[in-house]
């Protein structure tokens, strides 16, 4: 497809960036704090690390994670924590020690949690205690060796340390009883570090970075191979976008999202990282008393947020009396923004909300439209530096500009996955022989170059900008007792964007709708969980017997 959306480029970002500038995301990550080494890095519930303090605490842990543990190059080490100092330090120590990240949700069930960490082969995790319960339960069916807990102000100073530690275990009890034998805390891994030494581990563009876990076009947990290349790509081509607006070292970004997820990981934890910004790490966005009090202790420039978040804040009293007068970016993505969101944020903080698109598979950017967005034009964007986007028919060929010319939105560009870990078939069904991702979202190209959604291919159900599969649903429901059949699907909901709705046929006339919801709370992480049920005597399918899903959605 013709690049019709060059211009449309603001000005001084380029066609193509520079994917040679830099070798690999730890070659980012140690110029990143030589250059900003005094400027505050990350800051969390009042604590702030500078550059030179994430350099030597990262340092310290790639060197024990080398040296006491003995890992070698490529080996995987799991990440298992919400937005705290610990994060950052564990991320940047297992890449500069040659090794790769496995991110995970602290919120999986102990099923999901042991079918990712067996399918990556992580030999080591690192956890943050109130989940360790998790672990425990599943811990001797994994290559799990080494455990490693920390509490959520380990990286504070004395005497808040000790404090808030005993507020959580003690007064919250937000840590439930755990018992791993063996476990090393995070603070003397990092003691014993400190007087280890980083073996320096020579990394490239193919080596792998993130093994970053997602469900693909299927409802199987996949892990996207992301290269250090594909990184440095992504954040090569978000700093160009990002140019015309941000100054190296003045920056101060809000960064509610988990990092580890794909699309806060890229923008705060790396590109931010790349341009010296100072993240403000939320833990808990959803308490949004103790969310917009944060909010206003900081003249924020950028917050990167999905749309049910923007939507919470908008509704969130006194937010409305923040200072917004530093606000450049307002950031969207994981989910699509809705209009009354788009101008009620516009309103009240004066600025548009910039939504883009990606997948994981993409590192995550794709399009984004520009900083100077006037107001909400309904699109996902102009595709950004060195990326290229086609509109293809079932039959893989190529259509061209306009609305009538609706089809898969595929994605070629430096960024995109190598492919699923150990899942050559389930790579190939996403990519094409000329080199493109099929995103499984269909839609089309206007005359200006702006790509725009029209609907999903997939029958993925996006719950606040999370991926949730039928298939995962549908086995999990299926295992109890009662039912006979069952499908889910997507309904739309004014909280979340879509919540997930289950229609089952009963093999016991007394199951419930509540019995069901809970067997699910058993199995499934939270924004998984139905939210609504229906009973009927029978599923629609097709003369080979699967189901319909799109006639259950339709009503």
């Amino acid at each position: 497809m013709e690049k019709i959306w060059l211009r449309e480029y603001p000005p001084g970002v380029p066609a193509e960036v520079d994917l040679n500038e830099f070798s690999s995301l730890k070659d980012i990550f140690e110029k990143s704090c030589q250059q900003f080494a005094e400027l505050p890095a990350y800051s969390n519930l009042g604590v702030t690390l500078r550059y030179r303090d994430i350099d030597r605490l990262s340092r310290a842990f790639g060197a024990w994670l080398q040296q006491t543990l003995g890992l070698g190059k490529g080996e995987r080490v799991a990440l298992m924590m919400p937005n705290v100092l610990q994060y950052p330090v564990a991320l940047f120590g297992i890449l500069r020690a040659g090794l790769i990240v496995v991110n995970v949700n602290p919120l999986y069930t102990p099923r999901e949690l042991e079918h990712q960490l067996k399918d990556s082969g992580a030999t080591a995790i690192v956890i943050l205690e109130s989940f360790a319960h998790t672990l425990q339960e599943v811990l001797n069916q994994t290559p799990v060796k080494t455990v490693i807990t920390t509490q959520l102000g380990d990286l504070f100073p004395f005497p808040k340390r000790p404090l808030v530690n005993f507020v959580v275990k003690r007064i919250k009890k937000m840590v439930p009883a755990w018992d791993i034998p063996g476990a090393m805390p995070f603070r003397q891994a990092l003691r014993e570090g400190a007087g280890q030494t980083l073996a320096d581990v020579p990394l490239n563009h193919e080596d792998l970075a993130f093994l970053q876990y997602t469900g693909g076009t299927t409802g199987v947990s996949k892990g996207a191979m992301l290269t250090h290349g594909n990184l440095v790509a992504n954040l090569q081509q978000a700093s160009a976008w990002l140019s015309s607006g941000f100054k190296p070292g003045e920056e101060i970004a809000i960064a509610p999202l988990p990092l580890y997820h794909i699309f806060s990981l890229t923008v705060n934890g790396l590109a931010f990282m790349k341009t010296g910004v100072h993240n403000i790490l939320i833990t808990n966005p959803r308490d949004m008393p103790g969310f917009v009090k944060e909010l206003g202790k900081v003249r924020f420039t950028a917050i990167i947020g999905v749309n049910t978040l923007y939507n919470g804040l908008l509704h969130a009293p006194g937010f409305d009396r923040l200072d917004f007068s530093a606000l450049k970016l307002s950031g969207s993505g994981g989910m699509a923004v809705q209009r009354t969101v788009a101008e009620n944020w516009r309103r009240v903080t004066g600025t548009p909300l910039i939504e883009g698109y990606g997948l994981t598979e993409t590192s995550p950017l794709a399009t984004c439209n520009p900083l100077s967005l006037p107001e909400y034009n309904g699109s996902i964007g102009l595709p950004l530096p060195s990326t290229e986007l086609s509109i293809r028919d079932d039959s893989g060929r190529e259509l061209g500009i306009g609305q009538d010319q609706v089809g898969e939105i595929c994605i070629r560009g430096p960024q995109v996955m190598r492919g699923y870990w150990q899942r050559p078939d389930e790579t190939a069904k996403v990519m094409t022989d000329d080199g493109y991702l099929r995103t499984g979202d269909i839609g089309y190209v206007d005359e200006r170059g702006y790509a725009r959604i029209v609907d999903r291919k997939k029958d993925m159900i996006l719950v606040s900008g999370f991926n949730v599969y039928p298939n995962e649903i549908e086995d999990v429901v299926a295992l109890h007792p009662g039912v006979l059949e069952v499908a889910a699907i997507g309904v739309p909901d004014e909280k979340s964007g879509e919540a997930v709705k289950i229609v089952v046929v009963k093999k016991d006339p007394a199951l419930t709708a509540e019995a069901l919801i809970e067997h699910c709370r058993q199995h499934l992480t939270s924004y998984k969980v139905p939210r609504r049920v229906e009973f009927r005597t029978e599923l629609p399918k097709t003369n080979v017997g699967k189901i319909l899903r799109r006639l259950l959605r339709e009503g």
